[in-house]
Parts: structure tokens; sequence; C-alpha cells
């Protein structure tokens, strides 16, 4: 069974970590092993899981371009596996162009190109753009790949 061309918010969640509210994509547009497409609407909405009192800021694009990441790796993982998990190490070059993205027009256009690679790290080049093609952010990010989390330190009695 190959990854299919398009899906559906449902079809993302599925091939991503992030549950419920937090999947944040609602449809991947176009993909291949260099990069992947995706649209978002939900970043107006005042009920948003990353909002704050003054609104979506802009720095919430990296967390839909992360989540975009996340699925172009589950896209590319032999069918009936899982993805490798991830976790973002760093991010670079970040431009914001504006302070917040729920008055932005949608949908957001969140584009993730791969750059380079291997079992253990990826870097991409993330873009965000407005429902109008406005710019909303740019950068790159690199993650790392099959860490898991440490295990949390058991407290101690006093």
């Amino acid at each position: 069974m190959t990854a299919p061309a398009r899906l559906d918010r449902a079809g993302i969640a599925a091939r991503i970590p992030h549950a419920g509210r937090m999947c944040l994509l609602d449809a991947l547009l176009d993909w291949s092993p260099a990069f992947v497409l995706c649209s978002a609407s939900g970043h107006a909405d005042p009920t948003h899981p990353l909002r704050s009192a003054s609104g979506l800021l802009a720095t919430a694009a990296i967390e839909y371009a992360a989540q975009a990441m996340a699925l172009h790796g589950g896209l590319l993982a032999p069918p009936g596996s899982r993805p490798s998990a991830g976790y973002i190490a760093s991010v670079r070059g970040v431009t914001l162009h504006g302070l917040t993205l729920h008055d932005r027009p949608g949908p957001l256009a969140v584009r993730a190109e791969r750059l380079a690679g291997d079992d253990r790290q990826v870097m991409y080049a993330f873009s965000l753009h407005d429902g109008q093609g406005a710019p909303v952010a740019e950068g790159r990010a690199t993650v790392v790949l099959n860490t898991p989390l440490p295990a949390a330190a058991p407290e101690t009695v006093r």
C-alpha cells in the first residue's frame, strides 16, 4: 500500500503523534520524498489550543511546520511501520512576518522541504503563507529521530 496523494485531517492525525485539537493541519495537498505541502484553517479559532490572551502568536508557525515535518516522516515510513519519533533540536534563520497568526486570512499553506538527513536527524526548510499568498514565516529546523525522552527521576520523599 502506498501513501496517499492527499489526506484529510483524520488521515493526518493517524500519521502524526498530535491528537485531538493539537492536530493543527487540515489537509495534505501535495508531497514527494523531498517536500510536503499542507493547509490549516483553525488559526483564527478563538479557542485554538496554542492561543494566548494576546491571540495566536506568530511563533506558533513553528508548531505548524513541525507537524508538517512529522507528517512527511509518516508518509516516508515503510508501509505498515510506525514513523520514527522526532524532536525539534533547533530552529534557525526564522523570520516571522507579523506578531500574530489569528488575523491572517486563511487557509494557511504550510510547506516543509527536506534538505538533508539520515536515520538519526533530518533538516527541513519550512515556510507558511496566508490565504492571499503573503509570507507568514520561514526558517529551518533540525529534527532528531529515534531518541527516547529520558524517564522522569523518581521524587524523593523528605
